[in-house]
């Protein structure tokens, strides 16, 4: 079949197909003229990457995979298999203790604003909006959030002096970056010391701060700084000056 057909019967589209092509994943055969041709197996090699895309792995961990699959040995699938998914599970854990400390603060500070009254006069500071909740000492406001590398606070500005390098692949630096732009498409930016401010919905803060904690996983060079203002996410993104490209390169430019 055609790419057109498979991209059809599949669901997946053909830009897709053509990557999956490039990254060795998805074999496709020529006619004379060059066009590209797919025997019935690609459906159900599509029908496995898909699988494996949804368990989080990489596009390098998919091939590897597929290697093991094409062989015919479910024992060895599930043996290969295995851990990598014990591996996403940990993952997925360490987000969610990361999502839930962020989630406490945002209820105190909610609970820290109902609990203020509603003065006709000028805000000041003994209104105390700038005074965090007790509880939520790493953040500087009490809608304020802050991922720091891990096992560091944010006052020690350990980004600084991080290594600017990321540990991704080639394929999974391309997929964060495409979650990255449909996360943060549409948005409003400004530069800022060292980075850029780029303001949000704020219906899509609990995605933002998903893939922020798993930027600072591969990058720990960019500090992420998260602000809650009624309706909208600011997020602050910043990096030494030597990431400056990098940092471009994945959040766009100041307007």
């Amino acid at each position: 079949m055609r790419i057109s057909q498979l991209a059809e019967r599949s669901g997946v589209a053909a830009t897709t197909l053509r990557f999956y092509e490039s990254a060795g994943l998805l074999p496709a055969g020529r006619t004379p003229a060059g066009y590209r041709l797919y025997g019935e197996d690609a459906l159900a090699r599509l029908a496995f990457i898909g699988a494996a895309k949804h368990l989080g792995l990489a596009l390098e961990e998919i091939g590897e995979l597929l290697g093991v699959w094409e062989a015919g040995a479910c024992r060895d699938v599930k043996a290969d298999l295995r851990p990598r998914i014990a591996a996403r599970l940990a993952q997925a854990r360490s987000r969610a203790a990361e999502l839930a400390a962020f989630t406490d603060s945002l209820h105190m500070a909610l609970e820290h604003l109902d609990a203020l009254p509603d003065r006709a006069s000028p805000c000041d500071p003994d209104c105390g909006f700038l005074a965090p909740p007790v509880s939520t000492a790493t953040a500087s406001s009490p809608v304020d959030v802050v991922l720091a590398p891990r096992g560091e606070t944010a006052e020690a500005e350990a980004w600084r002096s991080a290594p600017v390098a990321c540990s991704l692949t080639g394929d999974g630096l391309h997929e964060q970056a495409a979650q990255w732009h449909e996360a943060l498409d549409g948005a409003v930016r400004a530069a800022v010391p060292d980075g850029l401010r780029l303001t949000l919905p704020a219906d899509r803060t609990v995605r933002v701060t998903e893939l922020a904690a798993a930027e600072q996983q591969c990058c720990p060079f960019f500090d992420f700084r998260l602000h809650l203002d009624g309706s909208r996410l600011h997020l602050e993104v910043r990096a030494p000056a030597d990431g400056a490209g990098l940092l471009t390169a994945l959040f766009g430019p100041a307007a």
